[in-house]
């Protein structure tokens, strides 16, 4: 299974939401630099991502996004689902696993369990887990950096 850039944009664009997140709302086009990911295709997904109420916008002057509830209420699986990509390993089943041949096919049960293990192991990731390990990987690059010029 492979997820579409959608859904992995989406998860980016969640996570430096929640990296550059202070006291006032963040513009998509703050996401768009740091991510580098079209402005266009960024205001798709926030749109997306607001319908799933996920993110809230705040409009006028220094207006922009912010999580719509905490970062640790807010699941990688919850994302996916907002911005309408599906989590099903096989194109032959359906969102609730049923299988769209006509019998059953004999390898049902184990695509239908990886979908399981798949949504649990999504499901079991939030924002906040994403967010302090980027901030970990932030902090190892500037002391790196600081190390290279010295």
């Amino acid at each position: 299974m492979r997820l579409s850039t959608k859904a992995q944009y989406a998860v980016r664009a969640m996570v430096r939401l929640s990296l550059e997140q202070r006291q006032t709302p963040v513009s998509i086009r703050e996401i768009s630099n740091h991510e580098n990911i079209s402005l266009t295709y960024l205001e798709q997904l926030f749109a997306k991502l607001r319908r799933g109420e996920l993110v809230r916008s705040v409009r006028g002057p220094g207006g922009g996004y912010v999580l719509a509830r905490p970062a640790d209420q807010i699941k990688v699986d919850q994302i996916i689902d907002s911005v309408e990509e599906s989590l099903i390993p096989v194109s032959c089943m359906d969102e609730f696993g049923n299988c769209a041949c006509s019998d059953q096919c004999v390898t049902h049960t184990v695509w239908q369990e990886l979908g399981e293990r798949i949504r649990g192991f999504l499901s079991s990731v939030s924002i906040e887990d994403l967010t302090r390990e980027a901030q970990e990987r932030i902090r190892q690059q500037r002391a790196e950096q600081s190390e290279d010029s010295k």
